[in-house]
């Protein structure tokens, strides 16, 4: 509901601070429909309806300025930035920037703005987190195994480099040190994730149910049956699943496939009649963790090429505190960038994460460092 114009004049502090409201609303729909045109199906429509949500928003701030729009205004930075990402890329990134921009809504203490506008803004931000969370299970599995990879690389190293060099030997043996451990973390990371993903889908896949079992069901014996013990093994109450098993058997004409749990757990709730065509389909199922070999390949290559920037400056014929210091910055560079990326994409505070990132990475590499000292004092 658009509110009607104040009878009082507006300040000329009003009077901006609406037009950046007008300004960031027409940027945000632009945002949304940029999204939608990436999308298709249900995703685009629910987009489409955001940009719609926008519009009604930007009314009520034109109604509010009145003859007093003036000339169009510049969005805020961020809104801005939002929209050149949403033009290029359209990815998961996107949705979890708006999703902080959403969170960021000043309206719920500005009494300008409705108490229906506010709490559109609120529910704006649970559509969005939903939208980035479908990406984000996509791309979890590799992710995780990427991230990791490269953070490992980048604090293990830089950790080694400088502890090796602290102790006074020559850069040459820094170097090697520095390449030795890049090949054997990145080997240690692939094989690692390879086995842990591996060993977790294999867990999963002895836990879910028999895609034939369903078959059996109409050769039971009504009135003396294990079915009931199926839904009961799933954590069904004794009540409730003999009143399962009989719903089952009253409606043999019209499905077979009632035996059949979507998930582990999920007592009660049937799949789909359809079968899953291919061994594959069982596997969509278990998306979010990624397969073996995608995750062992992620790990490899970002822990290597996490590891390989602590020896930039040794490979370039650099050494002693120069090194030192380059090593540690490039590190720190990059350390706050995967720090800053997690934070995007888990929908929290990016430069909190990147600073959390750098002082956990700094802390490990200044352990080792001193003890290198250390050591090599007790050697001369």
């Amino acid at each position: 509901m658009i509110s009607t114009p104040s009878p009082a004049s507006p300040s000329p502090a009003e009077l901006r601070r609406w037009r950046q409201y007008l300004a960031d609303e027409r940027a945000e729909a632009r945002v949304y429909r940029e999204l939608a045109q990436r999308k298709t199906g249900s995703e685009r429509e629910i987009l489409d309806a955001l940009a719609d949500a926008e519009g009604r928003h930007e009314e009520h701030w034109l109604e509010l300025l009145g003859d007093d729009v003036g000339k169009p205004r510049r969005a805020d930075f961020r809104t801005r930035l939002l929209a050149v990402f949403a033009r290029r890329f359209g990815s998961v990134f996107v949705l979890a920037l708006m999703q902080r921009a959403e969170a960021r809504s000043p309206y719920e203490t500005d009494d300008d703005a409705t108490a229906a506008m506010a709490a559109d803004e609120r529910i704006h931000g649970e559509v969005v987190r939903s939208l980035a969370a479908r990406g984000r299970s996509r791309l979890s599995g590799t992710f995780r195994a990427a991230v990791f990879g490269a953070n490992d690389g980048l604090v293990s190293n830089l950790a080694l480099v400088l502890g090796i060099g602290a102790t006074g030997v020559s850069s040459t043996v820094v170097l090697a040190t520095g390449v030795a451990g890049l090949l054997a973390g990145a080997l240690s990371m692939g094989a690692g994730e390879f086995v842990s993903v591996r060993s977790q889908r294999e867990l999963l896949a002895a836990s879910t149910p028999d895609p034939d079992a369903h078959t059996a069901v109409p050769k039971l014996d009504v009135d003396a049956n294990e079915l009931a013990l199926v839904y009961r093994a799933r954590g069904m109450s004794s009540a409730d699943a003999a009143a399962k098993a009989a719903d089952v058997f009253g409606g043999l004409s019209t499905t077979t496939s009632a035996i059949r749990i979507q998930r582990v757990g999920d007592a009660g709730v049937t799949a789909p009649t359809v079968a899953p065509d291919s061994a594959d389909s069982a596997g969509d199922e278990h998306e979010e963790i990624g397969t073996a070999w995608q995750a062992a390949l992620s790990s490899f290559c970002f822990f290597a090429s996490g590891a390989v920037i602590p020896v930039l400056p040794y490979l370039f014929g650099l050494s002693g505190i120069v090194a030192v210091v380059i090593a540690s910055v490039l590190v720190g560079l990059a350390l706050l960038g995967t720090g800053a990326v997690v934070g995007l994409l888990s929908g929290g505070p990016p430069l909190r994460r990147a600073v959390r990132q750098l002082a956990i990475g700094f802390g490990a590499a200044a352990v080792t460092y001193l003890l290198g000292l250390a050591f090599g004092a007790t050697q001369s």
